[in-house]
């Protein structure tokens, strides 16, 4: 079962793959146009600038979530596995000074500083899931290779850009197909952790906030003082907040003891119970 459960996986990254690259060219929009310009305390786009720090927050608090400790214990049942939570972390909470960066003068040469720290994040969501659900060896192999493909994926897009043929392609499988594939875990292979609703809760979060990112404008004309895009700041952050509540959830748990371990304390207490009947 387990063998089909990777094949499935292996086969739909395959298809993935052939999909983005059988799909027509996606071009970047050189124009930038974000709906809310307002200039606030001096920023300007000051809404789409200031509601970064959101991510600041997220990705502080997710990174300090990997170092947390209770009676010796960590999150992790595998200590390597911290390394792709930071990893998705350090990107959120660089991606607070890329975006912003961005957005007080959108343009394509600065969209490059947004989309580098979120690959980051991609590819250290998808090594953490692969590490705890499938197996730490495979993760530990994809690691640095997937933090350079997301990378590259940025990288190929801009050299595309200055030629006059950019592609988004490779980007969004770095974005979508990995959170595809983060999913397909999920289905396929049930977590040993505690607290593991609540990645599920980030992911639908996530899909939320894109919904927002394309209802930019409308949600700014119907509510009149926030846009989309400013949402999906916010609600991009709270869903990585969700993982660092996980990590969090997993420290709270009471500790749980080993089938060996238990099985001795059983044996120590029938001793115990057959030495008082022995001196009684």
């Amino acid at each position: 079962m387990r063998d089909l459960k990777e094949r499935t996986l292996v086969a739909v990254a395959l298809l993935l793959i052939a999909a983005a690259a059988a799909a027509p060219r996606i071009s970047q929009d050189d124009r930038h146009v974000m709906v809310d310009q307002r200039t606030i305390a001096g920023v300007p786009n000051g809404m789409d600038v200031l509601s970064n720090v959101a991510f600041l927050f997220a990705g502080v608090g997710g990174v300090l979530a990997t170092t947390g400790r209770r009676r010796g214990r960590t999150p992790f049942r595998d200590a390597w596995t911290r390394w792709p939570y930071r990893a998705l972390f350090a990107g959120v909470a660089l991606t607070t000074f890329g975006s912003s960066w961005y957005h007080l003068a959108p343009s394509t040469a600065r969209v490059v500083w947004d989309r580098l720290p979120m690959t980051i994040a991609f590819m250290g969501l998808l090594t953490a899931v692969v590490a705890e659900r499938v197996s730490v060896r495979i993760a530990r192999a994809l690691f640095m290779p997937l933090l350079l493909a997301g990378a590259g994926s940025v990288v190929y897009w801009y050299a595309t850009q200055l030629s006059g043929v950019g592609d988004l392609r490779a980007y969004a499988l770095v974005q979508f197909g990995s959170l595809v594939i983060v999913m397909l875990i999920l289905a396929l292979y049930p977590s040993r952790e505690r607290g593991a609703g609540w990645l599920g809760i980030g992911l639908a979060l996530y899909g939320v906030a894109k919904g927002f990112e394309m209802a930019d404008s409308a949600i700014y004309r119907a509510l009149g003082f926030v846009s989309g895009h400013t949402l999906k700041h916010v609600v991009a952050a709270a869903a990585v907040g969700c993982v660092a509540a996980m990590l969090r959830v997993r420290l709270s748990a009471p500790e749980e003891i080993a089938p060996e371990v238990r099985e001795l304390q059983d044996v120590e207490e029938m001793g115990g119970l057959i030495g008082v009947g022995v001196r009684d």
